[in-house]
C-alpha cells in the first residue's frame, strides 16, 4: 500500500506540475505577444484545471495521505478557487487587468516549484537541496505578490458584483433565505486582513524548520 500511495502522489504532483508549467508558458507568451490584456484568455482553461485540481489536496489531508494540516491547506485553496471561479470566471470585466498577469505568474511559479519538489520526493525519497531551498524560500516574494493580486482583483470586481447582482438571492422566496454576493465578497476581503499575515508567519516557521533540518541531515 505504501508503494501505491507513493505512486499515486507522484503521478498527482507531476500531473499538476505540468498543468502549472503550461499556465506559465501561455502567460509569458501572451504577455510578450499582446500585453497583459491577453493573458487571461491564453491561460483560462489550464488555469482552471490546475487550480481546481488542488481540491484533491484537501482530501489527501483528510484521509491521511499527506501530513499537511487541512487547517492550513483549506483557506489557501479556498481563496484561490474563489478568485479563479468566483471572480475571474464570473466577472469578465476583471480579466484584462494587469493584476491578472501578476496573479498568474506568482501562482504558477510557486506551484511549479512546490509540485516538482513533492513529485521528486515521492519518486526518489528526497529532493535536491536547491529545490528544497526554492520550495521554502520562493514564497518570500511570490506570496506577497500573489496575495496582493488576489485582493486587488476582488476589490476591482466589487463594482461589477454590485451592479450585476450575480449569485444574489432576494426575498421573498420559497426558502425564506437571502444572500448578497457583494457583501460576501467584502467579507472574503476582510478575512485576508488577519489571514494573510498569519499564513505568511506560518510559512516562515515551516521554512525555518525545513532548512534547519536539511543542514543536520
Amino acid at each position: 500500500m505504501a508503494a501505491v500511495k507513493r505512486a499515486y502522489l507522484a503521478a498527482y504532483n507531476w500531473a499538476v506540475f505540468f498543468g502549472w508549467a503550461q499556465v506559465l508558458y501561455f502567460a509569458v507568451e501572451a504577455l510578450l505577444r499582446s500585453g497583459h490584456e491577453g493573458v487571461y484568455a491564453a491561460v483560462e482553461r489550464p488555469l482552471q484545471l490546475a487550480q481546481t485540481a488542488a481540491v484533491l489536496e484537501i482530501l489527501h489531508g483528510l484521509v491521511g495521505l499527506v501530513r499537511s494540516p487541512v487547517s492550513a491547506t483549506l483557506p489557501q485553496i479556498g481563496s484561490r478557487l474563489f478568485v479563479t471561479w468566483g471572480i475571474l470566471w464570473s466577472f469578465p470585466e476583471t480579466r484584462t487587468h494587469i493584476l491578472v498577469s501578476s496573479l498568474v505568474i506568482s501562482w504558477s511559479i510557486t506551484e511549479i516549484i512546490r509540485y516538482s519538489f513533492f513529485g521528486t520526493k515521492e519518486l526518489f525519497g528526497s529532493a535536491p537541496s536547491s529545490l528544497l531551498w526554492l520550495r521554502y524560500s520562493s514564497f518570500l516574494v511570490m506570496y506577497p505578490t500573489g496575495i496582493s493580486s488576489e485582493v486587488g482583483l476582488i476589490y476591482i470586481a466589487l463594482q461589477f458584483i454590485k451592479a450585476s447582482e450575480k449569485y444574489c438571492v432576494r426575498m421573498p422566496n420559497k426558502w425564506n433565505y437571502s444572500f448578497d454576493y457583494f457583501y460576501a465578497s467584502i467579507l472574503v476581503l476582510l478575512v485576508y486582513v488577519p489571514g494573510s499575515p498569519h499564513m505568511y508567519t506560518y510559512m516562515l516557521g515551516q521554512r525555518k524548520k525545513a532548512l534547519a533540518k536539511s543542514k543536520t541531515a
